[in-house]
C-alpha cells in the first residue's frame, strides 16, 4: 500500500514537472534581449543628445522615440510567442510575395520616402518602416519553407542552387534599386548559410560563393560612391577629411576609450565629429564611453543568443521539425553576421556600410523586427519542448529535474 502511494505521488510530481516545463520559455534569452534593449536605450540617449538638441531643440528627442519603440517591440515579442510556427510554414510562399510587393512599393514615388537619394522607407503615421529590415525576416521565413519542402532534393543542382538563387536574385535586384547594398549582402549570407546546412554539395556551394563574390566586386567597381568608400577604407588616414573621415573619427573614439572608457556620457566624438553616432557608428561611442571591455561583454551577450539559436535549431532538427530548424539557423546567421559587419565597420576591418547594431542602434524598424524575431525563436524552442515531451515524457522530466 505504501509502495503504491509513493508511486502515485512520484507520478503526480512528474506530471507537475512536465506541465511546468511545457509552460516555461528560455528566460535567459528574454533577459538577454531586455538587457540589450535597456543598454541600447541608454547608449542612444548618450550618443544623440547633442545632435537632437541641434536638430529638434530637444536633447531627448531620439531617446524618447527609442524608448517608445522599445516598449512597442516588447509587445511584438509577446505577440510572436503566441503565433504557432506552423502558420509561417504553411504560408511561406505568401510571405515571399508579400516581400516582393513591399520591395516594389517602396520604389513607387508617393509611397516610398526618399532620403539622400535612397528610397528605403514607407511612412506610416509615427514611424518610417525601413522595408529592408522587414525583408530580412520575410526572406528567412520563406527560404526556411522552401528548404524544408525540398530537403531531399537539396543536393540536386536545380532545387539546391538554381531555384533558390534565382529567387534570391529577384530580392537582391529590388534591394539594389533602393539602393541598399548592405541589406542585400546580409540576406544573401543568411540564405547561403541556410543552403549550406541543408546538405548542398560542396562543389556547387563553392561555385555559388565564387559567383556571388564576383557579383559583389562588380557592383563595387561600377559604382563610384562604393569605390569612394573602398578608397577610404584602404587609406583612411590619407583621406581623413574625405572618404576616410568617418572611419578615422571612429578609430579616434576607440583610441580615446581604450580598455575601460572615459565614462558614460563623456564621449567627445559624438559632438559632431563622428557622423551617425547614434545609429551605424554607435559601437564607436560605446567603446569611447565604456571601453573595449564593455564592448567585449556586449559581444558576449550576442554570442550567447546566437549559440542558443543554433542549439534550438539542432533540437528542432532532431525532432524532424525541419522548417523550424532552418528558421532558427537563419535567425542565428542574421544576428551574427549583422553584428560582425557593424563592429567590423567601426573597427576598420570592413569598408563603411550602413548596418545597425541589433537592439542597440537608433531605429524603430530594426527594434520592432528584431524583437519579433526573438519571439519566433523562443516560440520554436517552446514547441520543441512540447513535442519532445509528447514523444518521450521522460526527456522533459529529466531535463527539469
Amino acid at each position: 500500500m505504501l509502495y503504491r502511494l509513493k508511486l502515485w505521488l512520484t507520478n503526480q510530481n512528474a506530471k507537475r514537472e512536465r506541465v511546468k516545463a511545457k509552460l516555461e520559455i528560455d528566460i535567459s534569452i528574454v533577459f538577454a534581449m531586455l538587457g540589450l534593449l535597456a543598454f541600447g536605450w541608454i547608449m542612444v540617449t548618450s550618443a544623440s543628445m547633442i545632435v537632437a538638441m541641434d536638430d529638434y531643440n530637444n536633447p531627448f528627442y531620439y531617446s524618447i522615440r527609442q524608448g517608445f519603440f522599445a516598449i512597442v517591440s516588447i509587445f511584438l515579442f509577446l505577440l510572436a510567442l503566441l503565433v504557432p510556427t506552423k502558420n509561417y510554414e504553411k504560408n511561406h510562399n505568401a510571405f515571399f510575395f508579400i516581400m516582393l510587393i513591399v520591395l516594389v512599393a517602396v520604389l513607387v514615388p508617393g509611397i516610398g520616402k526618399s532620403v539622400n537619394g535612397a528610397r528605403r522607407w514607407i511612412p506610416l503615421i509615427i514611424i518610417n518602416i525601413q522595408v529592408a529590415e522587414l525583408a530580412k525576416l520575410l526572406a528567412i521565413i520563406f527560404f526556411s519553407g522552401y528548404i524544408a519542402t525540398n530537403l531531399e532534393k537539396m543536393s540536386n543542382f536545380k532545387e539546391g542552387i538554381l531555384t533558390p538563387i534565382s529567387m534570391l536574385g529577384c530580392i537582391a535586384l529590388l534591394l539594389l534599386m533602393q539602393p541598399d547594398f548592405g541589406s542585400t549582402v546580409v540576406i544573401s549570407i543568411c540564405v547561403m548559410g541556410m543552403l549550406f546546412v541543408s546538405g548542398n554539395k560542396v562543389r556547387w556551394y563553392g561555385l555559388l560563393l565564387g559567383m556571388m563574390l564576383m557579383a559583389a566586386a562588380t557592383l563595387v567597381v561600377i559604382s563610384p560612391y562604393r569605390m569612394h568608400r573602398i578608397t577610404g577604407f584602404l587609406h583612411p588616414w590619407e583621406n581623413a577629411n574625405d572618404s576616410g573621415y568617418q572611419l578615422v573619427q571612429a578609430l579616434i573614439a576607440f583610441g580615446r576609450g581604450e580598455w575601460f572608457g572615459d565614462g558614460l556620457g563623456n564621449s567627445i566624438q559624438k559632438q559632431f565629429f563622428l557622423p551617425e553616432a547614434h545609429t551605424d557608428f554607435i559601437t564607436s561611442v560605446i567603446v569611447e564611453e565604456i571601453g573595449i571591455i564593455g564592448l567585449m561583454i556586449l559581444l558576449a551577450v550576442y554570442l550567447f543568443i546566437v549559440i542558443k539559436a543554433i542549439n534550438i535549431a539542432k533540437n528542432a532538427y532532431q525532432l524532424k521539425r525541419y522548417y523550424q530548424a532552418f528558421l532558427s539557423y537563419g535567425i542565428s546567421f542574421w544576428l551574427a553576421f549583422q553584428v560582425f559587419v557593424n563592429v567590423g565597420v567601426n573597427t576598420g576591418l570592413l569598408p563603411t556600410k550602413g548596418l545597425t547594431l541589433p537592439f542597440i542602434s537608433y531605429g524603430g524598424s530594426s527594434l520592432l523586427i528584431m524583437c519579433y524575431t526573438i519571439g519566433i525563436l523562443l516560440r520554436i524552442d517552446f514547441e520543441n519542448k512540447l513535442l519532445a515531451d509528447t514523444i518521450n515524457p521522460k526527456y522533459i522530466y529529466k531535463r527539469v529535474k
